[in-house]
């Protein structure tokens, strides 16, 4: 088990004086209460609910109004006295489905129920792990672009320093280019970081309803536990709307298999004559004869058991499915983790050395303005690197536990203790990592306020 602990200071971030701050377990609350396909999925289970008092039920009766016997020809034709048998009639007839059939239909009725609740939970677990996905990429979108401006201002005098050097004839001309070229490169980045965040705040708009949601608060700490998330597979709600579906197939079997018996249904009519002959009541049975059933309810009955087969071979494919997503996302996560992990405790540590050590070359005089540069450049690199790779480990820890985790108070408690934690040490890590660690001490720089310092403007 892997306790992975995130705890990133976003409070530091600049915000939008409309926006709306959020923070991680509140977008998730706010989500589930307003995500349009939540409220579609919940009234859809409404519906199947408001059908459960009819499933079941015969039909509604029918009333019958007619004449019989009325005569057009002969000497009585025309009259409805001078007949015996002519007479108006009403009567009510009433069908009666069998009782297999009816106890099917109800059946169906529940497993309808059962699937759009199914549906219901699934569609909110998408909801959850697609808005926290948003908030986290909004997070990090931000601190990219706070990151790339950290490293522009630090960039910034280089040209100047460049324009000295040549001055002094210790650059090159072209030199003053190549400092033009990294600081352009850099704004065509910025651009992209800034349509990245304005792309990332209007996903997350979608889901939360904020017109313009900021992110404020800590990325939660959650702990993956490989063993319990593959035990509650069995309780995911995607495996859980596969077995109601197979429920559904078996109601259709059992409905199909009923139309082999036989219904029947029964008649009473009020038979009114002339007064001189007296009234009659008639009342009667119908039962329906399933006699070819080999061409009509044998090939339904085949074709439901052949949907029932697929649907319960889609609810497999739907568990193993399940089991490859969380195999992999595990094994995506330890490999993020360990990457994590390198870049911060190795590849940064050594490009910061790096850096460090070519600044000190340069004011030295045994290095060239060139060489800073390029540490810098590289440093910069494994800063966003860094922020990447803390990024994917972050989307992982979310996606994992809101996905495959158990049910929906074990996941939120998992929230809210991640959330309580995070604030709880957010104090202590408030401020803003510094980007660059070592500073540009120009070339013949000893200190003080002497000449060295004023001459070279590649000090910041």
């Amino acid at each position: 088990m892997r306790t992975l602990f995130l705890a990133v200071p976003l409070l530091a971030l600049p915000t939008t004086a409309l926006a709306g701050p959020l923070r991680f377990e509140e977008a998730l609350a706010r989500a589930e209460a307003q995500a349009p396909s939540l409220r579609a999925k919940a009234l859809a289970a409404d519906a199947r609910r408001s059908t459960l008092p009819a499933a079941g039920q015969i039909p509604d009766p029918k009333l019958g109004l007619g004449i019989d016997n009325f005569p057009i020809s002969g000497p009585p034709a025309g009259s409805f006295v001078e007949d015996s048998m002519t007479m108006a009639r009403v009567g009510i007839s009433q069908e009666v489905p069998n009782a297999a059939k009816r106890h099917a239909r109800a059946s169906r009725a529940r497993t309808d129920v059962e699937a759009a609740e199914a549906t219901l939970l699934s569609e909110t677990r998408r909801v959850k792990v697609a808005t926290a996905l948003a908030w986290i990429d909004l997070a990090y979108a931000e601190r990219r672009l706070a990151a790339l401006d950290g490293i522009h201002s630090r960039l910034s005098p280089l040209p100047a320093a460049a324009k000295s050097g040549v001055a002094s004839g210790a650059a090159r001309p072209a030199q003053t280019l190549q400092v033009r070229q990294s600081l352009a490169v850099l704004e065509d980045r910025r651009s992209e970081l800034a349509a990245e965040v304005g792309r990332q705040r209007a996903i997350l708009s979608r889901w939360t309803g904020e017109p313009a949601p900021e992110v404020i608060g800590d990325i939660p700490s959650l702990t993956i536990d490989a063993a319990a998330l593959r035990a509650a597979i069995t309780t995911h709600p995607d495996l859980g709307a596969a077995h109601a579906r197979v429920a559904q197939a078996e109601a259709d079997v059992s409905i199909a298999r009923a139309d082999k018996r036989p219904d029947w249904g029964f008649d009473i009519a009020y038979q009114r004559r002339a007064e001189r002959y007296g009234d009659m009541v008639s009342a009667g049975v119908t039962v329906s004869l399933p006699l070819f059933a080999k061409r009509r309810q044998d090939p339904m009955i085949a074709a439901s058991t052949a949907n029932a087969a697929a649907a319960l071979a889609e609810q497999e494919d739907m568990r193993r499915s399940l089991i490859s997503d969380l195999e992999a996302g595990l094994a995506d996560h330890a490999m993020h983790h360990e990457q994590w992990m390198r870049a911060r405790d190795t590849l940064l540590p050594l490009a910061r050395n790096r850096a460090e050590l070519e600044t000190a070359s340069y004011t030295a005089g045994r290095a060239g303005l060139l060489d800073v540069i390029e540490a810098q450049t590289t440093l910069a690199d494994n800063e966003f690197q860094l922020l990447d790779r803390e990024a994917e480990v972050a989307r992982d820890a979310v996606r994992l536990v809101l996905t495959f985790g158990g049910t929906a108070n074990e996941i939120r408690h998992d929230l809210e203790h991640a959330a309580g934690h995070g604030r709880g040490s957010a104090g202590a890590r408030g401020q803003r990592p510094r980007l660059w660690p070592c500073e540009l001490a120009p070339r013949g720089f000893t200190g003080g306020d002497g000449p060295g310092r004023a001459q070279d403007p590649l000090l910041v």
